[in-house]
């Protein structure tokens, strides 16, 4: 059992992300997981915000969500989805699956909490079969020579991860994928909101593949 607890933070973020997907985070939502088919693990479900989203083509979707409030609510959302949805428990960087088991994983403001960023993609990697896919979106680092990337840093290392449950705003999430190895191969970076200069306002959704092995003759 991961027995995260943030109970203050969950009753917050469920709010917090119906407001979000009524100003546009639904669209980013959709966008990220079209064209799925097979099975797909969905790491960091937080309360199911995602599941109606799924296409069709999605034969099983294996939800993992260690915070406690959080999990009970994704489980109450599963029910109503349109596609098979199991929540468990778990953590990024022990993710409950087999090697290779799935077609697909998604995360989505995920990698930018997760204690150990190369661990949970390695996790990742390991449960995905060889030309997988990873689907993300996230909020990440501004610009290196900004004053938001200078307001991120400082925000990082002081308030934001105490008041977002372990959140961080300046990581270089792309960089993180493709150095656990996953190729990217569609990239779309923006803000959200539009005209915002918040400190986690610029955004990347995404597509990554874990490559297949190259065989030897």
């Amino acid at each position: 059992m991961a027995t995260v607890s943030h109970p203050v933070f969950a009753r917050v973020y469920e709010r917090l992300s119906v407001a979000m997907d009524r100003a546009g985070t639904a669209a980013f939502r959709q966008d990220l997981v079209a064209g799925l088919s097979g099975r797909v693990i969905e790491i960091g479900a937080g309360n199911g915000r995602m599941f109606a989203h799924y296409p069709p083509g999605v034969t099983e979707v294996l939800a993992v969500e260690p915070e406690r409030r959080l999990r009970a609510a994704a489980e109450r959302a599963a029910s109503a989805a349109p596609v098979p949805v199991t929540v468990v428990d778990g953590l990024a960087e022990a993710l409950p699956a087999g090697d290779g088991e799935f077609d697909a994983a998604v995360v989505a403001l995920v990698l930018c909490t997760v204690p150990d960023q190369a661990s949970a993609l390695a996790e990742i990697s390991r449960v995905l079969r060889p030309g997988g896919e990873v689907r993300f979106f996230e909020h990440v680092a501004a610009e290196e020579a900004s004053g938001l990337h200078r307001a991120q840093r400082l925000l990082d290392a002081t308030l934001w991860p105490k008041l977002f449950a372990g959140c961080h705003t300046n990581r270089d999430t792309v960089a993180a994928i493709a150095a656990a190895g996953f190729e990217v191969e569609e990239l779309r970076g923006f803000r959200f909101p539009a005209a915002s200069n918040s400190p986690s306002s610029p955004c990347v959704l995404g597509r990554a593949v874990r490559p297949v092995p190259t065989v030897r003759q």
